[in-house]
């Protein structure tokens, strides 16, 4: 599966995956030197003296680009996972100091070491799951020192292993607890991020992007506004969780300021629906929150694709409400649950995740010129990616030519 094809993918192109049957990659210094079926490949005078990888006939695809992820985080939120089955709500156990408040907590109290280790043991599995590039958020951390202590690892991650990390600022996750139960503590807490945060992560550059959770017990549209614009003024392009738990205007805030991507979605309306059709900013859907809260309401991925917006797929790899760094996984759920094809699935999950982090041109496809980016996977079909749920059939991942993660059986 190729992908091939110029600029994001909209409606009916998302489902056109660019299929080579015996198909061949040539790769030189990490990037795709010529792609097309085995015969046409193996004629060119470079493919001659080239190192051999026989595949086997398995499916290969361009990796999964995991555009929305907490990768950063000190322990599971396992406690929470039981009271939520025993019917307490995810805002009830916020307001207890639960959520995000519980993991910046944990977070403050962890070494910068053992974060890297936990870190770099998702990353493998990642890897091992068909990931080759992740969105990587602060947020975990809400004070100077912990969000910037991320964002250094993020830096630090990226050059010890090969999966590409994008980082995103994401200070304005909820308001510290410090800040709270007091006259102006939410307004306090911006100035924070646009004195002593931003100015930093600006000039060191330590993030691509700036992200505020905009819904009810975080903040409002305007105080996301605000932050946004700070962080473009330090070169942050915006995104934004959106629409989760309430319908805010987030959505539309999103596609006011240009952001690359607005995420999660499951409360917009038929006319934030209609814009997001219109317009550039990729609309990210992060199923495998929905299954894991047990929540009934997952975004209308049908209705935004017919729509004509740029859907893209993403695991929300968290320690509280999406545990999973499984892109198979979130496939499976945005065919069953969101009543996406295959193929729509894998574009979303590839190409167009590409595309949310303003990387379409050099991921996302297996295209002359693009980043040798490869999941291999053992099925006999590429429909049986999400159809075999819960179960990783991942062969053999492949970063810019050189093999991140094999089976066992795949013989190197």
């Amino acid at each position: 599966m190729t992908l091939r094809g110029s600029g994001p993918r909209r409606g009916d192109s998302l489902s056109k995956l660019g299929l080579i049957e015996d198909g061949a990659v040539l790769v030189r210094d990490g990037l795709i030197a010529a792609v097309g079926t085995r015969a046409e490949v193996e004629k060119l005078p470079e493919a001659w003296a080239a190192e051999k990888l026989d595949l086997g006939g398995r499916v290969a695809l361009p990796g999964f680009v995991d555009s929305h992820t907490h990768l950063i985080h000190a322990v599971g939120r396992a406690e929470e996972y039981e009271l939520r089955i025993a019917g307490a709500s995810y805002e009830e156990i916020a307001r207890k100091g639960g959520g995000i408040l519980n993991s910046v907590k944990k977070l403050r109290a962890a070494t910068s070491a053992t974060l890297k280790r936990r870190a770099l043991a998702a990353l493998k599995q990642f890897a091992a799951h068909g990931t080759t590039t992740i969105e990587a958020k602060s947020g975990y951390g809400l004070d100077v020192a912990s969000e910037l202590k991320i964002l250094r690892l993020h830096k630090e991650l990226a050059a010890d292993q090969l999966v590409e990390i994008v980082s995103t600022f994401l200070g304005a996750h909820v308001v510290p607890a410090e800040f709270r139960g007091k006259g102006g503590g939410a307004e306090r807490y911006i100035q924070l991020m646009e004195q002593n945060m931003l100015p930093e992560i600006g000039e060191s550059r330590l993030a691509e992007f700036c992200d505020v959770f905009c819904d009810c017990g975080a903040f409002s549209v305007e105080q996301s506004k605000r932050v946004l614009q700070a962080g473009r003024q330090w070169g942050l392009v915006p995104r934004l969780h959106a629409e989760q738990l309430s319908r805010t205007g987030a959505a539309r805030l999103a596609i006011l300021l240009r952001a690359a991507s607005c995420d999660h979605l499951e409360y917009v309306n038929k006319s934030d629906i209609q814009a997001l059709g219109k317009s550039e900013t990729v609309a990210t859907l992060l199923p495998g929150c929905d299954f894991h809260l047990g929540l009934e309401q997952y975004a209308p991925a049908r209705a935004l694709i017919d729509a004509g917006a740029i859907v893209s797929l993403a695991t929300d790899y968290n320690p509280g409400t999406s545990p999973t760094l499984s892109m198979p996984m979130i496939l499976s759920l945005a065919c069953t649950q969101l009543r996406m094809t295959p193929a729509e699935a894998i574009g979303a999950a590839t190409i167009n995740g590409a595309y949310a982090l303003r990387r379409g041109e050099s991921i996302g496809s297996l295209e002359v010129g693009k980043q040798a980016d490869l999941a291999v996977f053992e099925v006999a079909d590429y429909r049986e990616i999400p159809y075999y749920f819960g179960v990783n059939h991942c062969w053999m991942t492949v970063k810019r030519g050189r093999v991140i993660h094999a089976a066992e059986q795949a013989a190197i």
